[in-house]
């Protein structure tokens, strides 16, 4: 039990790690910032637009780091907004992506082919499926054992 508990911690640890690394390193040649990439990233998968809100919960950032990188995102031509009315609030303003935008967006996603291919490099679909699935499943039982403060039912 105990070394199951070190490395999963120590694991996930390393990932989150490296995944910062990694999101550090491919932003760079772009002249992003990591969370400049995620919001590009979410926006490019809705051609809808988002509002700064509900960027706040795909980024897992908080609102104002949100509101920073979509000011910044703006003032470099690659995201825009629609006008506010002067009795709306800005945060649920639609931010869409420019062409500028879209073209980023297509060269952001190439980089993250290239890396998931790389980080599951040895691994088959059904492994690799496998994976995703376990760590929903943990995903979303440590989340609810932690809103419970560890009281279930379930041992």
């Amino acid at each position: 039990m105990e070394k199951r508990f070190e490395t999963f911690v120590l694991s996930i640890l390393e990932l989150n790690r490296q995944m910062q690394r990694i999101k550090a390193l491919e932003a760079q040649p772009l002249g992003l910032q990591a969370n400049q990439v995620m919001c590009l990233y979410y926006l490019g998968s809705a051609r809808e637009g988002l509002t700064a809100a509900q960027l706040t919960g795909l980024c897992r950032e908080d609102k104002a780091a949100v509101s920073r990188t979509l000011a910044q995102l703006v003032e470099r031509g690659l995201v825009a907004c629609q006008e506010t009315p002067a009795h709306k609030r800005a945060y649920r303003t639609l931010h869409y992506l420019t062409p500028q935008g879209q073209a980023m967006v297509e060269q952001i996603n190439l980089r993250i082919e290239q890396a998931l291919l790389r980080g599951g490099n040895g691994l088959s679909e059904g492994q690799r499926t496998a994976f995703y699935e376990a760590l929903e499943i943990i995903l979303e039982n440590l989340k609810e054992y932690a809103q419970t403060g560890g009281n279930s039912n379930e041992r």
